[in-house]
């Protein structure tokens, strides 16, 4: 017998509109919307009054590193994992983000192939979580990346494997996806070792036009889409013209990026949330305060093309860049909308169809996923209160009714394990300053 519900009496928030009106779900799909709901609901379906709530379609993460489990350092990520744990320690990080109304998301990379075999197990039904596509390892030159000189020149650290030749390209790439990735993710810049105004003052672009055309002619001859992590003009103006299907940050596009990105119609997704986090609490955690004018720079350089992108009908998409000490999992990846809002000038309504409908185009459910209308997937998360007045009700868990992915309701009441010390898993560091006789006696 499949479960049937009927909510009733709650703010639906679907496709850019507000409507009070009632969902009947029936398996996995909504089945029928507003009057129709309450005259064809089942005898024996399950009634949830919604009173005081907005109803909303399931978030859509488009950037979550799963299997990172929130470092504070790249050296903690690069030289303290192992595969079997850390696929361990993420089926419980992905039950938080299902907890936190994300219902689907994308890993774009992963450490070893945690991302494959968590997906994997979640489809088989042997651990709860989100809807999940994932990457495996990025592709990344031995200049590129955001780790430095942590990085080979060959082989594989981390979450990345080093390519240089057309020929490492294609074997990389078709590895990947015989071994059962659904997309293909390229560091399109990486972090110059020297770094001066005249030579490289800023993050470089590190792969070539033709290299990134080989990429997606090669991913997407099997079926598999491409993203790019693209921080500066060029990288993003060149991935475009390549055929990426999806780009991270886009951040200070000129206008012949824009341009290309809009002759596209590439997918943006800027992971504003960890640059925004730093700004604000950076202090709470330890960061460096310098980082803040940086990022402050960053986001609002590259909101007004963005937003110019999202004009011309650029989809939008939003991705908390969760995985890391920063953005810990089930925290904030509702943030990106409210950012949206405020950077950008949406509308409220407008962030969240981005942070729910947007997002179908990353597991081709276009008109499947994202929306509360009959024939699509019964995702949907109850939140007490108005959303549409405040985006950061979603922040506070006791805010969170009820959860439905694919028709089923999640158990929000069983408890998650939280904090765990392993040994080895954690690294700190001696200081965050250098103890010198002036700072001791200052």
């Amino acid at each position: 017998m499949k479960n049937s519900y009927l909510i009733k009496n709650g703010n639906v928030v679907s496709g850019g509109t507000q409507t009070k009106c009632s969902i009947f779900i029936e398996g996995d799909l909504i089945t029928a919307v507003g009057d129709a709901a309450d005259s064809n609901a089942a005898g024996d379906a399950e009634h949830i009054d919604a009173s005081g709530c907005t109803v909303i379609p399931g978030l859509v993460d488009a950037h979550c590193h799963i299997s990172f489990d929130e470092p504070k350092s790249n050296d903690e990520l690069f030289f303290h994992r192992r595969p079997g744990l850390a696929a361990m320690i993420a089926s419980v990080n992905a039950q938080k983000l299902l907890r936190a109304g994300v219902t689907s998301f994308l890993d774009p990379d992963c450490i070893f192939d945690v991302g494959i075999d968590l997906r994997d197990a979640i489809e088989g039904g042997v651990i709860e979580g989100p809807r999940m596509a994932t990457g495996g390892n990025v592709l990344i030159t031995c200049v590129g990346g955001t780790a430095g000189q942590l990085l080979p020149s060959e082989g594989k650290l981390g979450y990345a494997v080093i390519v240089q030749t057309g020929d490492e390209i294609v074997r990389e790439i078709r590895k990947q996806i015989k071994g059962g990735c659904d997309w293909i993710k390229v560091h399109v810049i990486g972090l110059p070792v020297r770094r001066t105004k005249r030579h490289n003052p800023g993050e470089i672009q590190s792969w070539t036009l033709d290299e990134l055309r080989l990429v997606c002619d090669t991913a997407h001859a099997l079926g598999v889409p491409v993203v790019g992590h693209c921080r500066n003009s060029s990288s993003t103006r060149d991935a475009a013209l390549a055929g990426f299907d999806l780009i991270f940050h886009s951040s200070y596009m000129e206008e012949d990026a824009l341009e290309a990105v809009v002759d596209q119609k590439t997918p943006l997704a800027p992971s504003f949330t960890f640059l925004r986090n730093l700004i604000d609490y950076g202090d709470k955690i330890g960061s460096d305060p310098g980082l803040r004018n940086i990022f402050m720079n960053e986001i609002e350089a590259t909101s007004a093309m963005i937003r110019r992108a999202y004009d011309a009908g650029v989809p939008l998409m939003c991705g908390s860049e969760s995985g890391f000490s920063v953005t810990p999992y089930g925290e904030w990846h509702y943030r990106e909308m409210g950012i949206y809002v405020e950077h950008l000038g949406l509308s409220p309504l407008e962030a969240i169809a981005c942070g729910t409908e947007a997002g179908a185009k990353i597991f081709g459910l276009e008109g499947k996923l994202g929306r509360i209308e009959p024939g699509y997937i019964a995702d949907l998360v109850l939140v007490a209160g108005d959303l549409v007045q405040d985006l950061d009700l979603l922040g506070h868990k006791n805010n969170i009714k009820a959860v439905f992915k694919g028709g089923k309701k999640i158990d929000l009441s069983r408890p998650l394990p939280d904090n765990w010390s392993i040994p080895g898993w954690r690294t700190g560091q001696f200081s965050g300053k250098t103890l010198t006789y002036d700072l001791a006696n200052s």
